[in-house]
C-alpha cells in the first residue's frame, strides 16, 4: 500500500480506503458480519482511511466502524458526513443547531470524543454561499468535537466555492472514468491550496466493474434500482449521471484497454490513481474478498500515456456530452 497527505490535516491515508456506504445499506442485502470481516481485510492489507455517513443505514455503518477499531491497534482515520438526515434537505437546515445535533449523534455512533473528520453531505448550492455554516463548523473544532472538516459536492463549482473557506481541508467529489471535469480547472485549485481530495463514486455505481449487463437487475433496497432506467438522471449521482446503456457500451471499449492480470474494477480504480491532486479513491466493499481485489488496484503499475489517452477518447466518444458540463 502506498500513502498520501491528505491536504493539511498531517495524516498520511492509504491511496486505496475504504468507503462504508455499502455496510450500512442500500445496496443490496448486507449482513453485519461480512462487512466487519471485509473492514479488518481493509486494514490487515494497509487500509488506513475509512469514510462513512451519518445516514449510511441511520447510522448502522459508523456503529461497525465502531466496532471493528475497538478491536484494532492501528490508527485509523474516520471520515463521517452530517447534513443528509434533513428533511426537508435544504440550505436553512445547516445552521449551528442543526450540525451540532448531528455531530453529536455520530460521536456517540463511531464511540469517541472528537470525530477525525467531517463532511457537508451534498448540501444545496446555497449553503457554500453562507460563512456562517462554516463558521459553525470551526465552532465545532473549537468546541473538541471535531478535528477537521471538510465538504462532499455534487459539482465542480461547489468544491471551487468551498475552498475558498480558510479551514476547509477537503473535497469529496465524483472522480473516475466516467466523470472528468475536475481534471480541468479543480485540480489545479486544490493543490494551489493544499486540499485533499477524495475520490467518490469510484466505479460509477459498479458499472465500471465490468460485471454489469442490460440483464443485471437489482434488488428492492439497492438505491440503483431506482435509477436503472435514468429516472434520476439530472441529478448526476447514480453511474455518475450516465445513461446505463450508454455506460455499459463505454465499458465494453474500456475493457479491451485491461492489463494482464487485472480486474475492470481494478483498472478503474487505477487510472484514478494517475492522478497526483487525488488523495485517495473509496471504494466500497461489502465482502472480505472486494476489500481484498480493491487493495489490490496500487499494486497495478502505472498505466501509459497511450492508455490514459484511449481513455479519453472512449470519454469523447460515450460520456463528455452526457455530463461533462453538468456536474
Amino acid at each position: 500500500m502506498q500513502y498520501r497527505e491528505l491536504g493539511r490535516t498531517g495524516w498520511q491515508v492509504s491511496e486505496v480506503s475504504f468507503g462504508a456506504w455499502a455496510i450500512g445499506g442500500a445496496w443490496g442485502d448486507v449482513d453485519d458480519a461480512e462487512s466487519i470481516a471485509a473492514l479488518h481485510k481493509a486494514i490487515d492489507m494497509g487500509v488506513n482511511f475509512i469514510d462513512t455517513a451519518d445516514v449510511y443505514g441511520d447510522g448502522r455503518s459508523e456503529r461497525l466502524i465502531a466496532q471493528v477499531l475497538k478491536e484494532r491497534s492501528e490508527t485509523i482515520h474516520v471520515a463521517t458526513k452530517a447534513g443528509r438526515r434533513l428533511d426537508p434537505h435544504v440550505a436553512d437546515g445547516y445552521n449551528a443547531a442543526n450540525l451540532t445535533k448531528f455531530i453529536e449523534r455520530s460521536l456517540k455512533n463511531l464511540d469517541t470524543d472528537c470525530l477525525d473528520l467531517v463532511q457537508l453531505h451534498c448540501p444545496p448550492t446555497d449553503v457554500f454561499y453562507r460563512p456562517e455554516v462554516f463558521g459553525a463548523l470551526d465552532d465545532l473544532v473549537q468546541a473538541g468535537k471535531i478535528a477537521h472538516y471538510g465538504v462532499s459536492v455534487e459539482k465542480v463549482e461547489e468544491a471551487l466555492k468551498a475552498i475558498e473557506y480558510p479551514h476547509v481541508k477537503t473535497v469529496q467529489i465524483i472522480f473516475n472514468m466516467f466523470r472528468h471535469r475536475p481534471i480541468e480547472l479543480f485540480f489545479k485549485e486544490a493543490q494551489r491550496r493544499k486540499i485533499g481530495i477524495l475520490a467518490r463514486v469510484p466505479l460509477a455505481s459498479g458499472l465500471l466493474t465490468g460485471k454489469m449487463t442490460r440483464q443485471t437487475e437489482f434488488a428492492d433496497d439497492d438505491h440503483r434500482k431506482f435509477n436503472r432506467y435514468g429516472e434520476s438522471f439530472d441529478r448526476g449521482e447514480t453511474f455518475s449521471g450516465v445513461d446505463y446503456d450508454t455506460g455499459l457500451a463505454a465499458v465494453e471499449e474500456i475493457k479491451a484497454l485491461l492489463p494482464d492480470n487485472a480486474t475492470m474494477a481494478q483498472f478503474a480504480l487505477r487510472w484514478i490513481l494517475m492522478f497526483d491532486a487525488v488523495t485517495c479513491v473509496i471504494p466500497g466493499a461489502k465482502r472480505p474478498t472486494q476489500a481484498e481485489d480493491n487493495v489490490k488496484a496500487a499494486d497495478l503499475p502505472p498505466l501509459s500515456a497511450a492508455t490514459m489517452a484511449q481513455i479519453e477518447a472512449i470519454y469523447d466518444k460515450y460520456i463528455r456530452e452526457q455530463v461533462h458540463h453538468r456536474w
